[in-house]
C-alpha cells in the first residue's frame, strides 16, 4: 500500500487526486477502521497524514533543490561564456 501511494502521489498526473482523496479520507465520517473505536479507530488516520505529510514534504524538498540546481547552473554558465582570465603564474620553489 505504501509502495503504491508513494508512486501516485509522485505522479504529476494523479498527484492532486491523491491529496484530495487523502484529504477526504480524514474528514469522511465513515473509514476503512471507525474513528469512534478507541486508539484504533484514530491510527488508520494518523498513519495517512504521516505518509501524506512525509511525500508531500519531500515533493517540495526536491522541486527546491531543482530550483537551487536550476539555479546554479545558469550562474555557472553565464560566468564560463566571458574571456578567460591570463594568469602568468611563477613557480614557488
Amino acid at each position: 500500500m505504501y509502495d503504491w501511494y508513494r508512486n501516485t502521489i509522485r505522479n504529476p498526473k494523479y498527484r492532486w487526486w491523491i491529496i484530495a482523496g487523502t484529504l477526504a479520507y480524514l474528514f469522511m465520517p465513515f473509514d476503512f477502521l471507525p474513528d469512534f473505536i478507541p486508539i484504533i479507530g484514530q491510527l488508520d488516520d494518523a498513519v495517512l497524514v504521516t505518509l501524506l505529510f512525509a511525500e508531500v514534504s519531500q515533493l517540495v524538498l526536491d522541486r527546491v533543490k531543482n530550483k537551487g540546481e536550476v539555479a546554479s547552473q545558469t550562474s555557472s554558465s553565464t560566468s564560463s561564456s566571458a574571456d578567460p582570465v591570463d594568469v602568468n603564474s611563477i613557480p614557488i620553489e
